[in-house]
């Protein structure tokens, strides 16, 4: 039996990095908007400049072409976000770029299950950089969605999940 490929068409940004990856600080509460940070949005819009500052005369970095992309909220200012993309580069961008959303990215080749456990059957490969709609996160596994295939993928293969916020 054969089992379908599900691959990313879509480049994930251009230009030049910022900085480097750095470990997500404690989870604390926003006096902008109210909401967890650091937490998980996504990109709106096709396109989304990603900025050296919280400001439009700073100049830009990165250019986003993946609407749907999530990135890690690390700061945020009235209309501000630093966020880190899921290559660890960390930009500014307004926040109007920007969305709760349910979208996952893949880090890594892994196998759509058909159940949440390794011994489930395989239904698809799914490629690194692939977006899927994620669902419910159980015991380690994630329902998602991708390339018209809905199953199961282990929470630790996915960027924009997995960030859960505990009060004090």
């Amino acid at each position: 039996m054969r089992r379908a490929v599900i691959a990313a068409s879509l480049a994930l940004g251009l230009s030049v990095p910022v900085g480097a990856q750095q470990d997500a600080p404690v989870v604390q509460i926003s006096h902008v908007t109210g909401k967890p940070v650091p937490r998980f949005e996504t990109l709106r819009y096709a396109a989304v400049n990603g900025r050296t500052g919280p400001s439009e005369d700073h100049s830009i970095t990165w250019r986003y072409e993946r609407r749907g992309l999530p990135v890690l909220i690390l700061k945020e200012s009235r209309n501000w976000a630093f966020v880190r993309d899921p290559d660890g580069d960390e930009v500014w961008v307004h926040r109007r770029t920007l969305e709760e959303g349910d979208t996952a990215w893949v880090k890594s080749s892994t196998e759509l299950r058909a159940a949440g456990n390794m011994t489930a059957r395989a239904i698809a490969e799914i490629e690194i950089g692939v977006l899927v709609r994620r669902g419910d996160c159980i015991d380690r596994y994630c329902e998602v969605e991708a390339g018209g295939s809905r199953g199961w993928v282990l929470e630790a293969e996915l960027w924009g999940v997995g960030l859960e916020y505990q009060p004090d």
